[in-house]
């Protein structure tokens, strides 16, 4: 491998470990699928509003935790991808994954009668929330500290690092030093214990290539953007100012920060988290 190379792995590897965070114990599925699991939490009456919990690159819907308790009167469908906190790869081993997951959890809220859930994703889950919201089946969507184009949360394009991470895809999963460096930041991420490799570079391939951008104004659903700044204000200024452009052709998104945070929002601020949607579901 080149210091070329060597140099792109790293921005990758920045792009791992920023959207790896938080775990959970993978839970049983009522739901058969080979690309998600499915558990069924919170209230259970017929009146209930229906939520769905989506969790990020490697993780479990465990990050949901201190949701669950917060908000009663509420029920939540969280989905555990699998391959990733504890759950065998199956059909996530190999091939795009973004899109066939939307389209699993799709087939889900139908086969479970969801009459337009709520729908809550952090990271990956965001993106993965406003594909869904796409398909005019959410009443609103939040996304957890997520751009619309995942390149962007380190600072580059779905046309520039995308292609760099269909290189370096490859060799992340087809090389034994690119399995190493891989299955070494998955050791170090808070929370990826028991993610898969594999199933984590072909997601990073897939979110470093998609933008949706350009789709927000077909996005019907109000939309929430709960984003994550620190306790510097200059740096929290020019975080919020790239999230306001990047989803400034979604009309009448709210936009909230939350801070001082890392990228597990719901972890490093649970209670100014649950505040915020609380009001995102009463909405």
């Amino acid at each position: 491998m080149t210091n070329g190379m060597d140099r792109r792995a790293l921005l990758l590897g920045t792009l791992v470990t920023g959207m790896m965070a938080g775990g959970g114990r993978a839970w049983a599925a009522p739901f058969a699928s080979r690309r998600i699991a499915m558990n069924v939490r919170g209230a259970a009456t017929g009146a209930a509003r229906d939520v769905l919990l989506i969790p990020g690159l490697a993780s479990g819907p465990g990050i949901w935790t201190g949701v669950l308790g917060a908000l009663p009167g509420y029920r939540f469908h969280l989905v555990h991808v699998r391959g990733f906190a504890g759950l065998a790869p199956e059909a996530n081993a190999s091939g795009p994954l973004l899109q066939p997951i939307a389209d699993e959890i799709a087939r889900y809220a139908a086969a479970a009668g969801l009459k337009r859930p709520a729908i809550v994703g952090h990271s990956m889950g965001g993106t993965l929330a406003m594909l869904l919201g796409l398909r005019n089946i959410a009443s609103r969507v939040m996304v957890v500290d997520m751009l619309p184009a995942g390149a962007a949360m380190v600072g580059g394009t779905a046309s520039g690092l995308g292609f760099l991470a269909d290189q370096l895809s490859g060799y992340l999963t087809g090389t034994a030093a690119g399995r190493r460096y891989l299955a070494e930041m998955v050791a170090q991420a808070s929370g990826a214990a028991g993610s898969d490799p594999d199933v984590i570079a072909n997601a990073l391939r897939d979110l470093a290539n998609v933008d949706l951008g350009l789709q927000l104004p077909r996005l019907a659903a109000p939309l929430e953007v709960v984003y994550a700044v620190g306790s510097d204000a200059q740096q929290a200024a020019a975080i919020t100012s790239r999230f306001r452009a990047a989803y400034a052709p979604k009309k009448n998104a709210l936009l909230k920060a939350i801070g001082p945070s890392g990228h597990m929002v719901m972890g490093d601020q649970p209670a100014r988290f649950n505040a915020a949607l609380k009001d995102f579901l009463a909405g």
